[in-house]
Order: C-alpha cells, then structure tokens, then sequence
C-alpha cells in the first residue's frame, strides 16, 4: 500500500473487516487506550496521531492489521515536516550537521534517487559500536552526477576527529570536515566518473568509530528524500548481547524517539528492520545491556 497514511490505514481496517470499537479493544488489551473519536479522525484523515501513546497504538495496528511493519509510521513521517522546508525529509538547517553542510557546496542537491540502501553496525566484545558499513544503490537524477555527501553522527563519548571513513567499492574520500563539540563528519564519496540523468551507481563504504562511550545503545538512519528499500541491521560480538531490542522512529534528528516494537536476536545475534518508500524521519535500532 502507498499514502496517504489515512487511506493507508482506512483501507486495512476495511479489508480486515474490523469495526472500530473492535479495533479500540484489541488495543486495549495491549495496555493502549484510544478512543473511537481518534480512530475515526485517524482514518478519515481529520487528525494525525502525534502524542507517544498514539504513535504506540499506530506500531500496534501493523501488526492487528496484519501489515508489514513502518507500513504506518513511516507514513506519519509526511506529516511531521519542518513547515519552510516541507520537501527536505529530515531538517538539515539546523544544529551541528548544518554548519558541516553549509561548507559543502551542494551537499544538499537532490542529484541522486537512492533505490537500495543497507547499513549495518556492528557491536564488537566490548560493547562498542566500532564499524559500520554501507552499501548504497541510486540512481542519477540529473546530469554530471559525480559524488555524494555521507553524514555520520558519532555515538556519545565519540571523538570524531578519530573516525575513518574507508571507500570499499567505488567510491573515494574527497574532502572531509568535522564538528567536534557536535560529534559529527560530513565527506565527500567521489565516484571517479561523471554519472548522466538515469544511470545508475552502486557505492559501499565503511566507519570505523573505536572511540564512542560504551554507553552507546543506538544506532539509526535519516531520510533526507524518497527512498525505495532500505536495511538496518545491528550485529553483536557473541561476547556483548543485549538484554533487550527494540525498534524507533523518529519525526526529525532532534525530537523524542517513540519505541514501535521489541525485535529478537537470530542464530546468528543480529537484528534489522527493513523500510520501503520513507520519504523523511529516522529509523533506528536501540538495545539494552544487562546489568
């Protein structure tokens, strides 16, 4: 299903064939109270859910409505935009990033339509967050397309001046700038080669971060614009599992985290969550040690 989200949800609830007062008790019985007049606004497009219990409710009907999961928060992404910027995704006009991207003529040029994005972090023995790798699929929407501006928020206790960015496949560091009171970097990936409107480039690179608190418990993805799939996934060194797992979203880099569901470890002690067609928001993968 595609938006908007009140179509979205009006539309599963029509086919699953669920009245609302039905739909209010199934909540309940998870400990999430709504009322009838909420889920009427909500389907008909007259309110969007804003507060944490509602956004609570909306994880919760994904899985009621047998949808796949972010089929409705990442919708509700749309309607949490900055009200000067309402086709930017996630605001990049404020805070430390700004101030990086201001130096970086065209850094926020929508020159390149990402199809396929993976990014995985991993959690070595002693709890740090140490690399991360990502690989990137786009395609160009314009001509002399020839690099892309990666950005990197380091985790608490991170000194960013000690974080490396290394080009695995196609791709090379260009010029580089950090903030350090923010715990931030911005870089250029050039691609060696000058992309025409429609081609399509493939680029993987990784973070090396050995220096962030081991308090770090988060790891998360910004959607600037459209994009098609996206993978995060979080994989843990056999000697540092988390007691628990869970996923967020986010309507903007600086506002409150609304926790959607709790994720468990594989065979193999990853996690991951998938996402098809955000247009804006954060995404991310939070966890907790035991004691």
């Amino acid at each position: 299903m595609t938006g908007p989200f009140h179509l979205v949800l009006r539309t599963a609830i029509r086919e699953r064939g669920l009245p609302l007062d039905r739909l209010r008790s199934r909540l309940a019985e998870r400990g999430i109270r709504v009322g009838l007049a909420s889920l009427s606004d909500w389907q008909h497009g007259r309110a969007w859910p804003r507060r944490p219990n509602s956004l609570r409710a909306i994880a919760v009907l994904e899985e009621i409505l047998d949808l796949p999961r972010h089929a409705l928060t990442g919708l509700l992404a749309t309607h949490h935009l900055t009200p000067f910027r309402p086709q930017q995704g996630v605001d990049e006009y404020h805070g430390p990033m700004s101030e990086l991207l201001d130096a970086l003529p065209g850094s926020r040029d929508w020159a390149l339509e990402v199809i396929t994005s993976e990014h995985v972090a991993h959690v070595d023995a002693h709890r740090g967050r140490s690399r991360i790798t990502a690989r990137r699929l786009a395609r160009a929407r314009r001509d002399d397309v020839d690099r892309v501006v990666l950005r990197y928020f380091g985790a608490p206790g991170c000194a960013i001046d000690r974080v490396r960015v290394v080009p695995v496949r196609n791709c090379a560091v260009g010029r580089l700038l950090r903030h350090p009171e923010g715990r931030v970097l911005a870089a250029e990936l050039l691609f060696g080669q000058r992309l025409q409107a429609g081609d399509t480039w493939v680029w993987e690179y990784e973070l090396h971060d050995h220096t962030a608190s081991k308090a770090g418990n988060d790891f998360a993805h910004a959607f600037r614009r459209p994009e098609g799939t996206c993978l995060l996934e979080v994989r843990f060194h056999p000697d540092a599992l988390p007691s628990r797992v869970h996923d967020y979203f986010r309507a903007d880099l600086y506002v409150d985290k609304h926790r959607l569901h709790d994720l468990s470890l594989n065979a193999h002690h990853a996690v991951h969550v998938t996402t098809i067609g955000m247009t804006s928001g954060v995404i991310g993968i939070g966890w907790e040690w035991p004691d």
